[in-house]
């Protein structure tokens, strides 16, 4: 039997620069470290139907090859579904899905197994990297802005999770609950960057109909450094959120819930933001360092070859079916792992 493949299942645009393109980087790393071992990789144009999944998408795939889809939804023998993990350089290579889909949301996390030390250094590299320089994966206004303190900030994330099923209510619904619930503190709302116009019309909705918010394209640290709580779907702002120690509602599906409240009917938003708002200021060291260092891949870490070969072998392509030779031993991201 021939050894398998591996077919990255990229974004046509991409199929010719997929090695130098940023945001398809753990796609050049797997080619990076297994090429050179023997594997056979070829990138592929990632249909509609491919990306998007369904009940009889699996089948597509049961060929024999082992398939990496690029920001996919497929659940089934010999798929690996590949994203950016919220924040570079860590990646999701999940056999159940991305981000909000991704197979950490159903692990337990239990704050005892982390250990403080590492943990806190993990943080405040983190926090080196992204808040002093007020940077986040996407651009930022530059300018300081002046924002009132305690107010809620709600980001904006399109449609695009209510469409996906991935949302609990629509966006004009999570804004009017949140403004409701808001208990007299201002409401902050930041478009998304890539939905701005559909963002844009869902808060001059709410504001035409009396509702008090406050539109904003301030800086995200900015409003995150005012706000006392962020409010979204599953934005990865929520994160960002947590290295500024600001607890975060979710009205979705998120593989991060376990140190959020997750809102589900829009009219539990005020008793959701109660217990936010009580939530002890700790822990989010111990979660952040979990969540990345542990069940993500960090594509500039040491630890990538070995990780990225248990992560295929659990995906049950050992190095002799991929026919690969000199392969690394397994292994995990050292304690207080690099963050970038």
């Amino acid at each position: 039997m021939a050894d398998a493949r591996i077919l990255l299942h990229l974004p046509a645009r991409h199929l010719e620069d997929w090695r130098r393109t940023r945001h398809l980087r753990v796609h050049a790393r797997i080619a990076e470290v297994l090429e050179p071992l023997g594997a056979r990789i070829v990138a592929v144009d990632r249909k509609l139907r491919q990306f998007e999944g369904g009940p009889n998408a699996a089948a597509d795939y049961a060929d024999g090859d082992l398939h990496v889809i690029e920001t996919g939804r497929v659940r089934g023998p010999g798929v690996l579904n590949a994203a950016l993990a919220y924040l570079p350089p860590y990646w999701h290579l999940d056999p159940a899905g991305v981000q909000a889909e991704s197979s950490i949301g159903a692990l337990p996390y239990d704050p005892a197994t982390v250990r403080l030390q590492p943990a806190m250094a993990f943080i405040d590299r983190m926090r080196s990297r992204w808040v002093v320089p007020r940077r986040s994966r996407r651009a930022q206004d530059d300018a300081p802005s002046d924002l009132p303190k305690g107010a809620l900030a709600v980001f904006m994330q399109g449609d695009f999770a209510h469409l996906r099923g991935l949302a609990h209510c629509s966006p004009e619904a999570m804004l009017r609950a949140v403004v409701a619930g808001a208990g007299g503190r201002c409401v902050l709302v930041k478009p998304h960057p890539r939905a701005a116009e559909h963002d844009a019309a869902v808060i001059a909705r709410v504001a035409a109909s009396g509702l008090p918010v406050v539109p904003t394209t301030a800086n995200v640290h900015d409003i995150l450094h005012a706000c006392a709580a962020t409010v979204s779907f599953n934005s990865a702002v929520a994160l960002e959120g947590f290295l500024h120690r600001k607890p975060a509602i979710l009205f979705g599906r998120s593989d991060f819930h376990h140190l959020c409240e997750t809102v589900t009917n829009p009219a539990d938003f005020p008793d959701a933001l109660a217990r936010s708002l009580s939530r002890p200021t700790g822990g989010y060291a111990k979660f952040l360092h979990w969540y990345f260092s542990r069940q993500c891949l960090n594509v500039d870490g040491a630890a990538f070859p070995a990780r990225l070969m248990d992560i295929l072998l659990r995906a049950g392509f050992s190095a002799d079916r991929l026919g690969l030779r000199g392969v690394p031993c397994g292994g995990r991201e050292p304690e207080g792992g690099a963050a970038g």
